[in-house]
């Protein structure tokens, strides 16, 4: 049995954030309706080009990554036929899950004390882009403004001299990260309300969790009263340790080492790069020496390191104990050994999706593909209990697509 097997999820939500959150609560076993408009569905649907790539026909993975495993029901909620429909759904929704802002919440009648009169025990669960209090909690955003630029993210990655900033490296990076830790509340928030009765009002913000995300070096830099400063491109990085750096191949790929304790590494790299002579170097001796001759072992290291191949080396390195890691792009990901053997890939109808990265009983979820705009309107609907006659009414008022 999944953990959430049993729930029901009611997502009234556009773009990546929020519904990455359903798509979470759907991998872990709840069942999610998605609510979209009636005419023109969630605009992430319209999503066809990032960059470079473009996407021609469908699956869109735009759409499938945040919206796997749900079903899809059109409604007009500017309606009272639409707002009837609505009703409905939340009196049988463990969970109601939105984006929408304060005001279009009050407009359509989805605010907290909306919902809750017609479902007192439902979890009200909103995405937020800058938190639910202080004097812009009413304004939008996306994860390129409130997560990457306004939590210090984007400027701590850029190195200095640099005109502007580093852009994220995909689409929705930030939404994904902040629909994870959305999902992870509504969790908590079901266990709440199964032990105590109580039922919780769960937020998370796209810049609350840029924040956590930066947490370390935004608690450094309040101590210090110093901002992080990003080193300069193609530098080694740790001053003081050869062995926490990026080195390049002979094919032009990188590696990253992240050995924090020189030391105790040191010998068993000289063994794996065939270069025995350095372990009983002087200026090698122990991690005093090592920190004070990082340059010079930097320089050796460059050297064999750039002698092989990427794949040459990651053979030679399967046993090497300390931490490494090849540098990989998104497309290299996909054929990793590693990410296959744990399933962090996974079949969705067409795609490969990432699963989400919780995994119960050492088990990978199961992932289904997202839904067609409105493909589940009239399945729905029967099982709310509407007869044929006012499904037709629904469809003919506009309420319902």
């Amino acid at each position: 049995m999944k953990p959430l097997e049993g729930i029901r999820v009611l997502e009234v939500a556009m773009y990546g954030f929020v519904p990455s959150a359903g798509a979470v609560l759907a991998d872990w076993g709840a069942e999610v309706v998605k609510v979209e408009h009636a005419v023109t569905g969630d605009p992430q649907r319209g999503l066809r080009q990032v960059g470079a790539l473009k996407v021609e026909g469908d699956p869109n993975p735009n759409v499938e990554h945040a919206n796997r495993g749900k079903r899809s029901i059109g409604i007009d909620m500017g309606t009272a036929e639409g707002k009837e429909v609505l009703d409905a759904l939340i009196r049988t929704a463990d969970v109601f899950l939105t984006s929408f802002l304060p005001q279009a919440r009050t407009k359509f009648g989805i605010d907290v004390d909306d919902v809750r009169t017609v479902n007192p025990k439902i979890v009200y669960a909103r995405g937020s882009a800058l938190g639910p209090r202080g004097v812009e909690s009413d304004k939008g955003g996306y994860d390129m403004t409130a997560f990457w630029a306004r939590a210090g993210i984007a400027a701590t990655l850029t190195p200095p001299g640099v005109d502007g900033m580093i852009t994220p490296p995909g689409p929705a990076f930030g939404d994904t990260i902040s629909g994870t830790n959305l999902a992870g509340g509504v969790a908590a928030a079901l266990l709440k309300r199964e032990r105590t009765g109580e039922t919780s009002v769960v937020d998370v913000s796209l810049l609350g969790s840029g924040v956590w995300a930066m947490g370390h070096g935004i608690a450094l830099s309040a101590h210090l009263d110093q901002a992080m400063v990003a080193p300069v491109p193609g530098g080694h990085g740790a001053l003081t340790n050869p062995l926490s750096g990026l080195y390049r191949t002979s094919d032009g790929r990188f590696l990253s080492f992240v050995m924090l304790q020189a030391g105790k590494y040191w010998a068993d790299v000289c063994r794996h790069i065939d270069r025995l002579d350095l372990i009983d170097d002087p200026r090698f001796a122990d991690s005093k020496q090592i920190a004070a001759n990082t340059e010079a072992a930097v320089a050796i290291l460059r050297e064999v390191l750039g002698s092989r191949t990427l794949a040459e080396w990651s053979e030679k390195f399967a046993t090497l104990a300390g931490p490494w890691a090849p540098v990989q792009d998104s497309l290299q990901v996909s054929s990793d050994a590693q990410v296959l053997a744990n399933e962090y890939l996974l079949k969705a109808g067409e795609l490969e999706l990432a699963a989400n990265p919780v995994q119960f009983d050492v088990t990978a979820p199961e992932l289904r593909a997202g839904p067609e705009f409105a493909a589940h309107t009239d399945e729905i609907l029967t099982e709310l209990g509407f007869d044929w006659e006012r499904v037709i009414a629904f469809k003919i008022a506009g309420a319902v697509t």
